[in-house]
């Protein structure tokens, strides 16, 4: 920013803007590329309570239709952070193989904060490993 500025440009400090760094320690993705893989994003239930979040936690087994069409005997878990108040993502964890594929969705519905009920209509392809996006929803009541 100060060398934009340094140079003349327009410097705008609005979120998301060309100079502001917006993401934060909580929407930063990491894998551990492992047998099984673990990718995750976002608060934990624990942290995002503490944070003033008001929090319900969605968990299931992989074991779905995509998932045993990545491999026999497929084994996974997948869960889910959501605020209640505003009914947005705030954390994501993956655990099985090849779930790192998974990770860039649970990053956008974060950083843009996009609403479940609104989330519900990005449909996955039928039948992959993001199936469990809609099985997630499902749990949690849409």
């Amino acid at each position: 920013m100060v060398v934009a500025r340094a140079k003349g440009s327009h410097v705008t400090t609005e979120a998301f803007g060309r100079y502001m760094t917006s993401a934060n320690r909580h929407a930063v993705p990491t894998v551990i590329f492992t047998d099984p893989e673990v990718a995750q994003i976002g608060y934990s239930p624990e942290r995002a309570e503490q944070d003033g979040h008001r929090v319900r936690t969605v968990e299931l087994d992989m074991a779905s239709a995509g998932a045993e069409l990545r491999a026999d005997g497929y084994q996974g878990r997948a869960r889910f952070v959501i605020d209640e108040r505003h009914q947005v993502l705030l954390g994501a964890v993956f655990v099985g193989q090849d779930v790192a594929e998974l990770l860039h969705a649970a990053t956008i519905a974060i950083v843009g904060e996009v609403p479940l009920p609104r989330l519900r209509h990005a449909v996955p392809a039928f039948p992959t490993l993001s199936e469990i996006w809609l099985r997630l929803l499902e749990r949690y009541g849409l």
